[in-house]
């Protein structure tokens, strides 16, 4: 493979743009499993959202066979399925263990023989045999608490910054990739910016179009069910930034690279959608050291 010299046009711009959105796209989930995982829950997402971005997945996939799209594309809105369903088998999945912990907590409290126990007047009592007691040993005990969350305050934040620096290095990785890919295939004389005969697939195909329009308003209501949700519970917890980081640069470049009607629709209406979400993780931030300070 020889490396010839990058000619910045639109159709090379396009493929390029076209590129970075098929690597957002792949590994756009996969940040979300990941954190369900770590969490051992899903109370983070909304499950509508994940029902309806699978039906939009499902008629995505059915437009893209009648469409006869290339197989790649194919194969990619397949694999969206698939990911969906991990994440609504990991929503149902955590739900049940949940419920059921909390049946198995509810069995072993007797109500009959809760023991007696006033912590009204457990304090009077501890008032009672510390009244002679120094008051220097409590100073030192309240000062040396307010250290001990200091400090730990200072380690949160270091780690938040860390987390930051690999959340850039990652996105920055799947740019690269994107980009890369793009230029091999360019080099390879397969996106070369030579004109080529219009093939047979992109001729109109009104069922395809139907579904891609469906799919389209599946996508936008899918994200309306998250940003309420993230609106009642004022907090994204749960919800994995670089999952949505991921979806807006993927459609950002599709929008770029893509002059489909129905599937602009559906890439610009949830762009809007996932820079809501976007805001949101930002509106409802607040720096995990300032409640442990605001806890002790």
């Amino acid at each position: 493979m020889k490396l010839i010299p990058i000619i910045l046009n639109a159709k090379n711009l396009s493929g390029m743009a076209g590129s970075i959105s098929i690597c957002c796209w792949i590994v756009v989930f996969v940040p979300q499993i990941y954190e369900n995982f770590r969490r051992q829950s899903a109370e983070g997402l909304s499950l509508l959202f994940i029902v309806l971005w699978l039906l939009g997945d499902i008629f995505n996939v059915m437009g893209a066979m009648m469409q006869n799209l290339l197989p790649t594309m194919i194969i990619l809105a397949a694999y969206y399925t698939l990911a969906d369903l991990i994440l609504l088998i990991q929503c149902m999945w955590y739900d049940k263990e949940k419920k059921s912990i909390l049946q198995e907590v509810k069995k072993n409290v007797d109500p009959v023989h809760l023991p007696p126990a006033n912590p009204i007047n457990e304090t009077v009592l501890q008032d009672v045999f510390n009244e002679y007691e120094p008051l220097l040993p409590r100073i030192e005990e309240e000062d040396s608490q307010s250290y001990s969350s200091l400090e730990l305050g200072r380690t949160i934040v270091v780690k938040e910054r860390e987390n930051f620096f690999n959340d850039f290095l990652i996105v920055s990785g799947v740019l690269i990739a994107g980009i890369l890919s793009w230029y091999i295939s360019y080099c390879s004389g397969l996106d070369n910016g030579i004109p080529k005969k219009k093939p047979a697939f992109e001729q109109i195909n009104l069922p395809a179009q139907i579904l891609g329009y469906l799919s389209a308003i599946l996508y936008l209501g899918s994200r309306i069910p998250q940003i309420v949700l993230n609106f009642k519970r004022k907090s994204c917890e749960g919800v994995s930034f670089l999952f949505f980081l991921f979806a807006c640069l993927g459609n950002t470049s599709f929008i770029i690279s893509v002059l489909s009607a129905s599937w602009l629709i559906g890439s610009a209406g949830t762009l809007l959608m996932d820079f809501t979400v976007f805001i949101q993780f930002f509106l409802y931030a607040k720096p995990k050291y300032e409640k442990i300070l605001i806890d002790n």
